[in-house]
């Protein structure tokens, strides 16, 4: 089936109880067995199992083009997840533009468990295999990167740490793209990690996460690790978002049709220095992302002339761009990264511009979204 059929119906049978089309939210905590240790289709308690969850999950495969999928209660709880793997001692490479909480998590908590981490360009595969260690256990990518849109060519990356003696697992967070505009499994990853708040829930009512892959033992380790730890996501989070993975084809379209549109706009205005578009001319990248990606995706970031204070009086004069964290949702939002979103990464290497300007377009109509932008910037 192609991706807009799966969206709809993969993971996602008639129950067979009575007919219902929509998955059913099962509000169990425990289930019936037929005897000791004999538990039907291998539900016994719903941290480990919960038939909604199930649902999510092997959708998430489906779209990802991987062969199991593990749903979790937030993207940064998939990503701890991730790191469980490891041991004390083992060395991280992660790339020097990445998700404030991200950094948080590796930087501020994860260093004090005994792992060392390295955050390096990753947009240049030369300079990633420098960065590289016999401690090495894992490359931790993002592409486009959160919050200045930087690509790295998932192929090249994959080649680069698969030679290396180590043998690291490659992970990479999809969320700025989402599987409809890229499949890092088809590229070389072995992990790829999802913020479910975002484009894929798309409706700005839930928190969830992710991780996909293909390698059965590895699923199994991770699934072990999920049940141990406990950070899974709730059947009515899971019930959402299926639905919204529904319509994740058209709104992601619609997201880069708007987007293109900003962008246009955007690069003519007189108070803007920069704007960052994986699909724009400008972009040092774009000729990696335009091979790697089916669209430009509906997040973009830009500097203002006038820096921090021009920045904080355009986004406190939008009115349909909501000022707010996070991204992903069909509203339209914005935020300045260096005082929100990006704050813990303050003073340290990967410190964020502090006039850069971050959209996340939603798919109101283009036009009503320029002109909000056109007065905000005035």
């Amino acid at each position: 089936m192609k991706f807009e059929t799966l969206a709809i119906h993969a993971g996602q049978e008639a129950d067979p109880n009575n007919g219902a089309v929509m998955t059913p939210v099962y509000l169990t905590s425990t289930y019936k067995q037929d005897g000791i240790g004999k538990p039907r289709q291998g539900y016994e308690y719903s941290r480990t199992l919960n038939p909604t969850r199930k649902a999510l999950q092997d959708c998430l495969a489906a779209l990802e083009n991987g062969t199991w999928g593990l749903a979790f209660a937030s993207g940064l709880a998939a990503t701890d997840t991730v790191l469980r793997l490891l041991q004390s001692g083992d060395h991280v490479v992660a790339g020097n533009d990445v998700y404030g909480g991200t950094f948080r998590l590796f930087d501020k908590v994860l260093r004090r468990f005994g792992l060392n981490f390295t955050f390096a360009d990753t947009t240049d595969p030369e300079n990633l295999a420098e960065a590289l260690t016999p401690a090495t256990k894992l490359v931790w990518l993002e592409t486009p990167t959160n919050p200045l849109l930087a690509v790295s060519d998932i192929r090249a990356v994959a080649e680069v740490v698969k030679q290396h003696p180590a043998k690291p697992l490659l992970a990479v967070d999809n969320t700025f793209a989402t599987p409809y505009i890229q499949r890092p499994l088809e590229l070389g990853a072995d992990l790829v990690i999802h913020s479910m708040t975002k484009y894929l829930g798309g409706h700005s009512d839930v928190v969830g996460g992710a991780i996909i892959g293909k390698d059965k033992a590895l699923g199994e380790q991770l699934a072990y690790l999920q049940n141990a730890i406990g950070g899974i996501l709730g059947p009515m989070d899971s019930f959402l978002v299926l639905r919204g993975i529904k319509t994740l084809p058209v709104r992601m379209e619609r997201h880069a049709q708007n987007a293109e549109k900003i962008v246009a706009f955007l690069s003519r205005h007189s108070a803007v220095q920069k704007v960052i578009y994986p699909f724009h001319e400008s972009h040092p990248q774009t000729q990696i992302a335009r091979r790697q990606m089916r669209l430009g995706g509906g997040m973009i970031s830009f500097v203002m002339k006038g820096g921090a204070a021009a920045a904080a009086r355009a986004v406190e004069r939008a009115k349909i761009f909501t000022l707010a964290e996070s991204l992903g949702g069909v509203e339209s939002l914005v935020e300045v990264p260096a005082a929100m979103t990006h704050l813990s990464t303050q003073g340290s290497p990967l410190e964020v511009n502090a006039g850069l300007v971050r959209l996340s377009v939603g798919i109101e109509n283009a036009d009503d979204l320029i002109a909000d932008l056109e007065q905000a910037l005035a």
